[in-house]
């Protein structure tokens, strides 16, 4: 299997990188899920595909934010020339984004966000539609969905990917709109406030509740270092961090 990093830098790259990572996916300065990362310009990326690719390590851009009708043309742009900088995949949440990169892209390869919340056998036959070569699953599965959606995919000639280590939302990926409530910072616009992370006590009928603890609505992360032998034998193709 694909072990797939995190890189919101160069520094951070070059870390992936020699820790062993098979890929790594990060974000330009615009249009990606961690917009507080430091990210990448064109130029960065042209340096990072380079340094990646000369150690067998692959590059995937997260183009993973919903896009505004009036910012398909950049989104499009900055795809076009992230693939002529030499990126091995383009992750898109956007419906409309992920069909226009296949249609002014068409040797692109595809990978479908986890913010589409491809959650069932339906999900995956949608991005199949797309032309998608790989589908990142939503974190909330169980692993007899993960297996399902899985045995769907292989039959549609598609990857599947999912994460294995890292923060799991309370909320469905993709769908949540606590930041926006209650910030106007949009997670789903990469600008996510975190107020899941944050204390709260819970009242009922005016009386404190023993929640014991004050983090009420965080999970805790996501570990499936155990499982990694349970997830080979369902077929995921990629775990990511």
């Amino acid at each position: 299997m694909e072990l797939l990093a995190p890189a919101g830098s160069m520094t951070c790259l070059h870390a992936a990188v020699a820790a062993g990572a098979d890929a790594v996916y990060l974000g330009c300065d615009a249009f990606n899920a961690r917009r507080s990362a430091d990210n990448f310009t064109l130029d960065d990326l042209a340096r990072a595909c380079d340094f990646a690719h000369l150690r067998g390590v692959r590059v995937y851009l997260t183009l993973n934010i919903a896009i505004m009708p009036d910012e398909i043309s950049a989104a499009l742009e900055l795809a076009r020339q992230a693939w002529r900088r030499g990126v091995d995949a383009l992750i898109v949440q956007d419906i409309g984004l992920a069909a226009e990169v296949r249609r002014a892209l068409p040797d692109a390869r595809l990978h479908i966000s986890t913010q589409m919340n491809t959650h069932n056998i339906d999900g995956v036959r949608a991005a199949a539609e797309f032309g998608a070569e790989r589908v990142t699953l939503a974190r909330e599965l169980s692993c007899a969905e993960l297996a399902e959606v899985t045995e769907e995919a292989h039959s549609l000639n598609m990857e599947t990917e999912c994460f294995a280590h890292g923060a799991l939302c309370i909320c469905y990926s993709g769908q949540c709109y606590f930041s926006s409530i209650h910030y106007g910072r949009s997670g789903n616009r990469g600008m996510c406030a975190q107020p899941c992370r944050m204390k709260y006590t819970l009242y009922e009928d005016g009386n404190k509740v023993d929640t014991h603890g004050e983090y009420v609505l965080s999970p805790k992360d996501l570990s499936l270092i155990d499982e990694v032998n349970t997830l080979a034998d369902m077929g995921v193709c990629s775990l990511k961090i």
